[in-house]
């Protein structure tokens, strides 16, 4: 499979999963406020790069907005209401 084909592929995969649980997401400690803000930038960016077609920005973006939200998520800092 072609790389542009693979990174448009999980790139998706990834957008779609991580908005899921952004819109689910409840902010337990509000020391992370701007960590959640910078979650949905990073989501915003990755949209914008995938409409150009840039594939590996827009893979970037999603991938670091899904490690952030992990990072909350797993500290307690952030739970799921959905």
């Amino acid at each position: 499979m072609e790389t542009n084909s693979v990174l448009e592929k999980e790139t998706l995969k990834w957008l779609e999963k991580l908005e899921k649980r952004v819109k689910a997401a409840k902010v337990i400690d509000k020391k992370v406020s701007g960590e959640m803000e910078n979650v949905k930038a990073y989501l915003k960016d990755s949209a914008h790069f995938f409409g150009k077609k840039d594939f590996v920005r827009a893979f970037e973006a999603v991938i670091y907005a899904y490690g952030i939200y992990e990072a909350c998520f797993r500290m307690g800092l952030v739970e799921e209401t959905g």
